[in-house]
């Protein structure tokens, strides 16, 4: 019985932890739509957080690749005076991606709701040499 309760209260604790942390999100973090997405990136800075080899394989039209792996390293590259427009493949990296620019003092922080998956809008892809 006491492991049992012991489960439950470690996993009231990981349920209360995720809760805040996306209320925390949210104030800093919009998350739009497809259509609310394509009505601002342009005017953004649109940067893809995903591996170079997933970006190869297909992308938003006029994005930046600057993986999450490298952002702290490529921060440079990112204005603080222009909207940040994320996306990732499905929205978990580009949220680490805004957690970081948050701390680091960006404020203007969007990302595409479900990520590149959802993605039905014009895609680029690299071609490859053969």
């Amino acid at each position: 019985m006491d492991i049992l309760f012991t489960i439950l209260v470690i996993a009231a604790i990981l349920i209360v932890f995720v809760v805040i942390q996306n209320i925390r999100r949210q104030r800093y973090l919009k998350t739009l739509t497809e259509d609310q997405f394509i009505e601002g990136y342009r005017k953004a800075q649109l940067i893809d957080v995903r591996e170079p080899q997933e970006f190869e394989r297909g992308h938003i039209l006029g994005a930046r690749n600057i993986p999450m792996t490298q952002m702290k390293q490529r921060l440079n590259e990112i204005r603080k005076d222009k909207p940040v427009y994320l996306y990732c493949q499905r929205s978990s990296r580009s949220n680490r991606a805004a957690s970081l620019l948050h701390k680091r003092g960006y404020e203007n922080l969007n990302q595409l709701k479900g990520g590149f998956s959802k993605w039905t809008g014009k895609v680029k892809t690299k071609k490859k040499g053969y």
